[in-house]
């Protein structure tokens, strides 16, 4: 997928954020795999094609290292390696908080403000995404993908519903 269509729709995000998903997209943080890694999972979104893996190493029920891998849009990417920064030290219990107020922010409604800065940090650059339903699992991909790492589950993650 080229950028403009990658970026598609969010330029009223502002220039500010579509450089900062542009950059995490261009030049991911954290874009590793860790070899000694304790947690680790696999997503998938099939709708886009976005595939992700995330490893963790955790240590006393705090992230010490995180990596992620995979190949995406530009929002599944920059979300990947936006995320990964924020979590960094973070217990499993205060990922669970960040990643209800970011689910919060992609899917509410949307007022054309980044949301709560303050809370989220640079994640409030996704505060647009509210407003095209597609980008939502591109943009919370990777955070499906770390909650199945840190539960230890070994299926791959996937932004669809399996039938039954």
């Amino acid at each position: 997928m080229t950028e403009p269509q990658a970026m598609d729709g969010l330029d009223d995000l502002g220039d500010l954020y579509g450089e900062m998903i542009l950059d995490h997209q261009r030049r991911p943080r954290n874009f590793r795999d860790l070899p000694d890694a304790n947690r680790r999972a696999v997503g998938h979104n099939p709708l886009c094609g976005d595939r992700i893996a995330i490893t963790v190493r955790l240590e006393a029920d705090s992230i010490r290292e995180i990596g992620f891998t995979g190949d995406g849009c530009a929002i599944s990417k920059a979300s990947a390696s936006i995320m990964t920064d924020a979590v960094k030290s973070r217990t499993r219990a205060e990922v669970e908080a960040l990643y209800g107020k970011f689910h919060s922010l992609v899917t509410g409604p949307s007022t054309g403000a980044p949301g709560d800065g303050a809370a989220l940090g640079k994640l409030a650059v996704f505060g647009g995404v509210s407003r095209f339903p597609m980008r939502v699992k591109c943009a919370t991909l990777a955070w499906h993908t770390l909650r199945a790492a840190l539960e230890g589950r070994g299926a791959t993650v996937t932004t669809e519903k399996e039938s039954s």
